[in-house]
């Protein structure tokens, strides 16, 4: 599988398991079935509450920041190669474009708490603690804005689709996710070292959470799937996890800061030895 259209799974299995019990099966439901008057009321599942992310992949693009340059399992093109190992975060803060980091490609990947809450009967509100950036996925018709923004326009409909559950998917019953598709961003970082995305770049999203017994919590998994057409070869597919938490304690607004960057030492000259 070529490096910038991999899926990781990893919540020691768990979450890998989980995903194969919930597989698709042939034949979504009808698109009346089970019609709501609004998309609140028809919601597949609740998405309601606080969820931090679970990094247990990626770490060393995640939770620090990489060194100037690294680009490793992103398909990008000699262009965003070009632009990744220009980056200078001193330069950014200058500008005051620190939050370039936190666009809705790059947020996802923070180390972040999400609230999430319905802000009226056709819009999820996701709040990040992360950049203290919030995003509004809109459900209805379409109607983007004329201009672009960090966040841009998020359209959200609920996927219906009959699902397999049990030994070898053995019994079928109603399931799906909440697809997102996001256009209208301003340019920003797929990483906080500078791995760029274009004003052209379109983000897809498909949402689902589940629930493990005993002590295992609900989990939110979010798939995401990056296309631009200036810095990429290809589709960059990325899974992140997040697991509900029972209060709001942990909750810590903070702006848009990046760490300066690892710096990579050239190894030592060998010895007489070697």
């Amino acid at each position: 599988m070529r490096a910038g259209a991999r899926t990781q799974c990893s919540l020691l299995g768990a979450a890998c398991a989980a995903g194969l019990a919930l597989a698709p099966i042939a034949g979504a439901q009808p698109p009346g079935a089970g019609a709501a008057s609004s998309p609140r009321e028809g919601a597949l599942f609740d998405l309601t509450g606080q969820w931090v992310a679970v990094v247990n992949e990626d770490w060393r693009w995640r939770m620090i920041t990489p060194p100037v340059g690294d680009v490793s399992s992103v398909p990008v093109n000699g262009r965003g190669r070009a632009a990744a190992a220009a980056w200078d975060l001193e330069r950014d803060r200058a500008e005051g474009q620190l939050c370039k980091a936190f666009g809705a490609p790059g947020l996802i990947r923070q180390p972040t708490r999400i609230r999430v809450s319905w802000d009226d009967d056709d819009t999820l509100l996701f709040e990040f603690d992360a950049g203290t950036q919030t995003r509004r996925l809109e459900f209805g018709p379409p109607s983007p804005p004329a201009g672009s923004s960090l966040q841009g326009y998020s359209q959200a409909s609920w996927l219906r689709q009959t699902m397999q559950r049990g030994v070898f998917g053995s019994r079928a019953q109603p399931g799906g996710a909440l697809h997102v598709l996001t256009t209208n961003l301003a340019p920003g970082y797929l990483r906080p070292n500078g791995v760029p995305y274009s004003e052209q770049a379109t983000m897809k999203e498909f949402l689902h959470t589940f629930s493990l017994p005993g002590d295992g919590g609900t989990w939110l998994i979010v798939t995401t799937v990056v296309n631009d057409p200036v810095y990429l070869t290809g589709e960059l597919v990325m899974s992140t996890q997040f697991r509900k938490e029972q209060d709001r304690t942990g909750w810590s607004p903070r702006p848009c800061e990046i760490r300066p960057p690892l710096v990579v030492r050239d190894p030592e000259p060998p010895g007489p030895f070697g």
